[in-house]
């Protein structure tokens, strides 16, 4: 009986070992798990952002042999950005490209990088981004569930309307302008004293044909992908915005990661940040070479009028104040 006891025992000592093994992500031989993630975008197959995603999920195939893998989900398949942000939040998607626009609502001190003329131009903007500024906005994405991977390039937005051009505040007065559903926006096209209509992006084409209204804002590869372009001929380059996008991870799922992994993947999206910014310049460039094309006038009006249009609105976001003051501050 002793005999059988003290193989009993032997067996039990084995299973455990393996057990406790097994749950440290490691199998007997000392091989790292698998990792499969998973990578949301809204925009189409072969836009810039949606490149970027792919080129980080070709790095981190190959820097890891195969051991970790991101398949990218782009045309919003996985949801709309309100509802993949969350998706983040809660561990279920592990990496999503967002707008720091929609990721506002969740942090509201990116809010700042909505303001208009915030950044002088782009390279002011990715000065900012890649300084201290940016990088404490990135890590302050922490306590709201978001770890902030690196900033992509998503250009700069302007006015493009029906019947004239707005090359000036004066030209702006009084005509019919598209804009996204946010407050900031909409005191943007007050301040010019034109009229402000807020309505989906999907809703743009038609409300311009019937008149609804007389122009939009946005940037050239919009104007141009989304045929907005066959209604609406003139397109100023004021570039009153600017808001970049950031790719970020889920902190549930970033929390499970080695460090050494954590390394690879934030390595890999900052190199996937530089490929994106290049194909944006690119895209920005053909998808003005075919507005002209297509019978654009594209202007570039000064915009220090502008500037000095929008100034006063500032004052009616005070709490942003002090990242307004640093942003402005970089040189």
């Amino acid at each position: 009986m002793r005999k059988k006891h003290w193989i009993a025992l032997l067996i039990l000592t084995v299973f455990v070992t393996s057990f406790i093994t097994a749950g440290c992500g490691s199998s007997a031989s000392g091989t790292k798990e698998k990792i499969a993630l998973k990578a949301a975008d809204n925009q189409p197959d072969g836009y810039p952002t949606v490149e970027g995603l792919r080129h980080m999920a070709k790095l981190l195939n190959e820097r890891t042999q195969g051991r970790i893998t991101m398949d990218v989900y782009p045309g919003g398949q996985l949801g709309g950005e309100k509802e993949t942000i969350e998706m983040v939040q809660s561990g279920t998607l592990a990496v999503n490209r967002i707008s720091t626009g929609s990721l506002a609502g969740f942090n509201s001190k990116l809010t700042a990088y909505t303001l208009p003329f915030v950044f002088r131009d782009a390279t002011h903007m990715w000065k900012v981004l890649d300084g201290k500024v940016g990088q404490d906005l990135l890590r302050d994405l922490e306590k709201d569930g978001l770890v902030g991977l690196t900033y992509y390039d998503a250009g700069a937005r302007s006015f493009y309307t029906k019947s004239k051009p707005i090359n000036s505040p004066a030209e702006a007065k009084g005509q019919k302008i598209r804009v996204l559903q946010s407050k900031i926006f909409v005191d943007l096209v007050d301040a010019l004293e034109a009229s402000a209509t807020p309505m989906g992006f999907g809703e743009v084409y038609s409300a311009l044909q019937t008149g609804l209204i007389d122009g939009a804002e946005n940037n050239p590869p919009s104007l141009w992908a989304m045929k907005h372009y066959e209604v609406c001929k003139y397109f100023a380059l004021d570039e009153h915005m600017m808001i970049p996008e950031v790719v970020i991870i889920s902190k549930k799922v970033w929390d499970k990661l080695s460090p050494e992994d954590q390394k690879i993947v934030a390595q890999a999206a900052m190199e996937s940040s530089q490929v994106e910014k290049k194909l944006w310049i690119e895209y920005t460039e053909q998808a003005l070479k075919e507005l002209i094309a297509k019978g654009v006038v594209i202007s570039k009006p000064d915009k220090e009028p502008f500037r000095k249009a929008v100034t006063p609105m500032y004052e009616k976001y005070p709490q942003y104040k002090d990242i307004i003051t640093q942003i402005q501050a970089v040189q």
